[in-house]
């Protein structure tokens, strides 16, 4: 594993999310965001990538499309961003949105919203049909974890910082990781 701070290469070098990855990466230095770059093995399952990392699991930001119906033809979709020791409490999601029905977005539709494919997906929304929402037990350490639009490559990001990206996008910071793991989904 590597570790460097401030940017990483942003060229095009054919892995999956550079996009999505230099767009945050160009992000985080235009508001002065506090970061770490690591690189390590590929890995976009919570528990093993934050091992890979060195930190509790619970600091990880597990982030999760969610689709909520509202009407007959509408939908909502939401980016749920969980502690990475809980599990999105997808009850509670759909009686926030007032939705009639609740289930995890498509992978299809997930990577189009996000632009990375699962596994990878940001805690920042550039679509302007996702909408973030962020658990506040994410915010509780000093830093979150998360991949960075890649399988091989992770951020550790000031909280701090991240709640003043929230707060200046205006994206909710709302409780959205289940209490009760009957009712919850991963």
């Amino acid at each position: 594993m590597t570790e460097q701070t401030g940017s990483g290469p942003q060229g095009q070098d054919g892995t999956t999310g550079v996009d999505a990855y230099a767009r945050l990466v160009s992000l985080l230095d235009g508001i002065g965001a506090r970061y770490r770059v690591i690189d390590h093995a590929p890995e976009g399952r919570t528990e093993e990538v934050s091992l890979l990392r060195g930190h509790p699991v619970a600091q990880g930001a597990k982030c999760l499309v969610v689709m909520v119906k509202t009407g007959k033809r509408t939908k909502r979709y939401f980016l749920a961003v969980v502690p990475g020791d809980a599990r999105v409490d997808l009850p509670g999601l759909k009686a926030l949105a007032e939705g009639s029905y609740v289930s995890f977005a498509s992978a299809d539709r997930a990577e189009a919203l996000s632009g990375s494919v699962s596994g990878t997906i940001l805690p920042f929304s550039f679509h302007p049909d996702l909408e973030l929402i962020v658990d506040p037990g994410v915010l509780e350490h000093a830093e979150i974890y998360f991949n960075a639009a890649r399988l091989d490559r992770s951020l550790a990001l000031s909280a701090e910082d991240y709640r003043e990206y929230l707060n200046r996008t205006g994206a909710r910071v709302h409780p959205v990781a289940a209490s009760d793991p009957q009712t919850a989904a991963r």
